[in-house]
């Protein structure tokens, strides 16, 4: 398979080819990832579904195929094409919306590509510059991913080592512009553009990493208008895509599109957004790991306060690695919500995370680690939240066979005067602590699957077994359970909930790799 993967590419890249050139190294990589999800109350409720949650069944089988091409002229140039098929929900049509295309037929055009960008160096020099659509991340040491943006995006990063212990990285990307379509005076595509600049420092020693970042972006106005006449005038509506979806979670606060609640719609000048972090990790006294990281954001909008989101988050981990096991103890705190929604809201804001996991292991609650399994039932992200937990990873009895146990409690720091005062404002019982029950997916603006505030918590528990059946195949089978104990006495006393419920979730995934 990988010689006729590698034919194929390299057939197809000859062909196009116009004038002759120097020798290319092609190297092919791929991997197939085949999961059966089985399990309920996806939204915490049962609310007369039957299946998973409002899109998917209790039982789920799904694929996902990713191949990806380095085409590699020299040390100094390089390139790379990433091509992606799926996920794909086994007998779902493309008709019947996301994750569609592997109906009866299996003709639906689901192929994509990831990512297109060439490395190269400057000569003479030893600064790295990679420019295309490429994977950017945030720096993070204690989480197990990045909690402001890392995602597939265009634009140019460039990196220099000064020497063995200090390196600068930084660049600019481009994640939205000319989205915008309007048939009033003729002002398509003008200020919607999002532009971003990150930079980082990275510095190594022998026994500790340091990493200190910032990010700035500039969010013009019209970066998710759609507005056709001079009467629809709304901001944040949603651009398509996984990544539009995260945008428009994680950077407004509540109800940020809802009129009577912000002026969104009077928005005429760029917003300000901006972040800055430190993470870092020792290990002097091995195997004693330690790790934390600290970060704070800012998204301030000239025409509205209410439109702002400002916070911060804090984490940290210690574990001790054993010949048979790691042990560990985590723990996070958010910034939450104070109940004036006249000054916007006070929790973190982030860009996207498409990769990686903002949480301490591939979990239920969170992200997991090869986005197919069920997962972000709570959050994408900690914005707004605390919690605790302890974590016995990589536990291994029998050679290639690994097991990893977490159990974390989870609480929320939004104070649970918001619901109230939203309730208040609105006149309606649109606020409810698990999204589905929104009457609009314009209540869902700045907000996670599970808004928890002081008075709410939630106690997960997760089992993942990883067998490494041999060189190139991985099995995996996961178990999840996530108990409530959400304040439907008081806080949510107008909420429509729905009869809330535990979720959980089985999993099992084959993952072959070349």
């Amino acid at each position: 398979m990988k010689k006729l993967v590698i034919a194929l590419l390299t057939a197809g890249l000859a062909l196009g080819a116009a004038a002759p050139s120097h020798a290319i190294d092609f190297k092919a990589h791929g991997q197939w990832l085949f999961s059966i999800n089985y399990g309920q109350h996806g939204t915490f409720s049962d609310s007369g579904k039957t299946g998973y949650d409002g899109s998917e069944d209790e039982f789920e089988p799904r694929s996902r195929v990713r191949v990806w091409l380095d085409a590699i002229a020299s040390e100094s140039l390089s390139g790379q094409v990433y091509f992606e098929i799926g996920k794909s929900i086994w007998g779902r049509s493309s008709a019947s919306g996301s994750q569609g295309g592997a109906a009866l037929g299996a003709d639906d055009t689901i192929v994509k590509v990831r990512r297109a960008f060439i490395d190269w160096m400057v000569p003479e020099t030893d600064l790295k510059v990679r420019m295309g659509i490429q994977v950017v991340g945030t720096p993070y040491a204690a989480l197990d991913g990045a909690s402001v943006l890392q995602a597939d995006v265009a634009g140019v990063m460039l990196s220099y080592r000064f020497n063995d212990m200090v390196a600068l990285t930084g660049g600019w990307i481009r994640p939205y512009n000319d989205n915008y379509s309007t048939t009033v005076n003729n002002t398509s595509n003008y200020m919607d553009n999002l532009d971003m600049g990150l930079i980082a420092l990275p510095i190594r020693g022998d026994s500790f990493k340091l990493t200190p970042w910032g990010m700035y972006g500039a969010i013009g106005p019209n970066t998710f208008r759609t507005k056709t006449t001079s009467a629809d005038s709304t901001f944040g509506k949603r651009i398509n895509g996984v990544d539009g979806n995260y945008f428009y979670q994680g950077m407004f606060p509540l109800w940020a599109n809802v009129s009577g609640v912000t002026k969104s719609n009077k928005i005429t000048s760029y917003g300000n957004a901006w972040w800055g972090g430190l993470a870092g990790e020792f290990t002097g006294c091995s195997p004693l790991r330690v790790a934390a990281e600290f970060m704070y954001g800012s998204v301030d909008w000239p025409d509205d306060e209410s439109m702002r989101r400002q916070g911060w988050l804090a984490a940290a981990v210690v574990e001790y690695k054993l010949d048979w096991v790691t042990p560990g103890l985590f723990g996070w705190y958010a910034s939450g919500d104070d109940d004036d929604i006249s000054n916007g809201s006070e929790r973190m804001p982030y860009v996207a995370i498409d990769h990686g996991m903002p949480h301490f292991g591939s979990t239920f609650a969170g992200s997991d680690q090869n986005g197919l399994e069920r997962d972000r039932v709570i959050a994408n992200q900690l914005s707004g939240t605390w919690g605790v937990g302890f974590r016995l990873k990589n536990m291994s009895f029998l050679d290639n066979l690994k097991h990893t146990f977490l159990v974390a409690l989870w609480g929320g720091t939004n104070q649970p005067g918001i619901v109230e005062e939203l309730h208040k404002k609105t006149g309606g019982d649109y606020m409810t602590p698990n999204k589905t029950y929104t009457t609009t997916s314009a209540y869902m603006t700045g907000r996670e699957n599970l808004y928890m505030t002081t008075q709410d918590n939630a106690l997960e528990f997760t089992l993942r077994n990883s067998w490494k059946a041999c060189e190139n195949l991985t099995l995996n089978l996961d178990a999840s359970y996530i108990k409530l104990f959400i304040d439907t006495d008081d806080t949510w006393k107008h909420s429509h909930t729905g009869g809330l419920q535990d979720a959980w979730n089985v999993s099992f995934l084959m993952n072959y790799s070349f």
